[in-house]
């Protein structure tokens, strides 16, 4: 610990809800604002409570695969505003007492940063918070992320939280810790030069099990069910050779062997930027596996961009299809057509592709979707050889498609974030039943 110099803990909140489990969900953007203020000097911990491999706790899983596996999980009481829905709740992540033993372990923080994904995880954040109070209640609390941002009013009143930040929080970062610490710095990054970040403090984890990473940030596309646009409204980019520089420092410092882009738009002008990118891997003859949980844009899957990423070594692949109805889907996107799709399928089979490699994305529980037309969708995407994989649809507030998604509801949403839930399939007049979610899942099974 360097001697006057503040110290910042950064957490990772827990989550509450029905169902979850990591597919590759990292705080990128909470690990980024460690590095940066590192790189300032500051003296910086950082606790995770969703760690897998916390040393309390870590333990193998047979199931999971390259980086993927199950939070530790505990039942706890479900919310009353969900106790129509048949199913059990649980906190996902640390138990709190070894939550407990390590804020005991590390130096007193004079500011705490705290992360917010989903909106209707904000239990989990608030659970999270109250215990940090219990320890540390002089020291003020600061939340960012997705919930901050897009509920910000909701997140003052209920997060427990000193202060809460909206947008991108590399940009507010400073100005924050020097009003909340006194701690004045000249920040030497513009936060809107990608290429300028450090990458972000994975070695603060316990274990560095797989690497996100974001050529990007924002989207170009103004898509009616997607926040992308409005958590980070400008489209910036890093140079593709940083990307790379990236990829082969993590891979020879720790060993990574997965990587998976976060990116909502790693294909825009493919042949500009994807396509040298790939190409570096290729040529540096790294043993490596790539992930795009977040999806690729469909039209932008020529035959050349196809076999490249099979030679760098993509293993699952995801598609940010939607649906197959695209006749009518200008009210949702404008991101590909038919025949866009069937000759992006037809490019990945010949590059060697198979179904457990490829999935796409499909959007249950929209505002008055009704089964036929997914039943279509599954069908479609089957028939083109690529696995059908089922994206529940959570209602966003700010969206284009948020007041249809209130006017189909059966629940007041705007009254409480936990009801936008994409696990109860909010967007329906009926009341949650196994039977659609059984009947779905069987047809989208391969």
């Amino acid at each position: 610990m360097k001697p006057d110099v503040p110290h910042i803990l950064l957490v990772n909140p827990w989550i509450h809800d029905f169902a979850a489990y990591d597919f590759w969900a990292k705080p990128l953007g909470l690990l980024t604002l460690a590095a940066l203020l590192k790189g300032h000097g500051f003296n910086v911990s950082y606790i995770d409570c969703l760690d897998r491999f916390h040393p309390c706790g870590a333990r193998s899983d047979p199931h999971a695969r390259w980086g993927r596996g199950p939070y530790l999980k505990t039942r706890i009481a479900k919310p009353a505003v969900l106790a129509d829905v048949p199913r059990h709740f649980s906190r996902y992540g640390i138990l709190p007492e070894w939550l407990q033993a390590d804020l005991a372990r590390v130096p007193k923080p004079d500011l705490i940063l705290v992360t917010s994904l989903m909106t209707y995880w904000y239990t989990g954040l608030g659970e999270t918070i109250s215990h940090l109070k219990a320890v540390y209640p002089d020291t003020p609390v600061v939340v960012g992320g997705i919930y901050a941002t897009l509920c910000q009013e909701h997140a003052v009143r209920f997060s427990g939280a000193d202060r809460v930040v909206s947008g991108p929080g590399e940009a507010q970062l400073f100005q924050t810790v020097g009003e909340l610490t006194g701690f004045d710095v000249r920040p030497h990054v513009d936060p809107e030069d990608l290429n300028a970040y450090p990458y972000p403090s994975l070695e603060l984890q316990h274990r560095i099990a797989y690497v996100p990473l974001m050529t990007s940030r924002g989207c170009p596309f103004r898509c009616a069910y997607c926040a992308s646009h409005i958590v980070s409204p400008k489209f910036l980019r890093r140079d593709a050779a940083q990307v790379f520089e990236e990829i082969r420092y993590w891979h020879a410092a720790y060993g990574a062997r997965d990587f998976v882009f976060y990116d909502d738009a790693l294909l825009v002008d493919a042949e500009a930027y994807a396509q040298p990118l790939l190409e570096a891997i290729i040529g540096a003859g790294l043993d490596l596996r790539f992930h795009t949980p977040n999806a690729v844009h469909i039209r932008e899957i020529s035959r050349r961009i196809a076999g490249l990423m099979a030679k760098a070594g993509f293993k699952t692949l995801r598609l940010g299809l939607e649906t197959t109805l695209f006749e009518k889907r200008r009210d949702l996107d404008r991101k590909v057509t038919a025949a866009e799709f069937t000759r992006a399928a037809g490019f990945l089979r010949a590059a060697g592709f198979g179904q457990e490699n490829v999935g796409a994305y499909l959007l249950a529980g929209l505002p008055g979707q009704s089964l036929a037309p997914l039943e279509a969708s599954i069908a479609t995407v089957k028939a083109c050889g690529i696995t059908p994989v089922l994206a529940y649809y959570s209602p966003i507030p700010h969206t284009a498609l948020w007041p249809a998604a209130v006017a189909s509801s059966r629940y007041d949403l705007a009254s409480d974030p936990l009801l936008t839930n994409n696990s109860i399939l909010p967007c329906r007049k009926e009341a949650f039943d196994w039977a659609t979610l059984s009947h779905l899942k069987n047809l989208a099974a391969p």
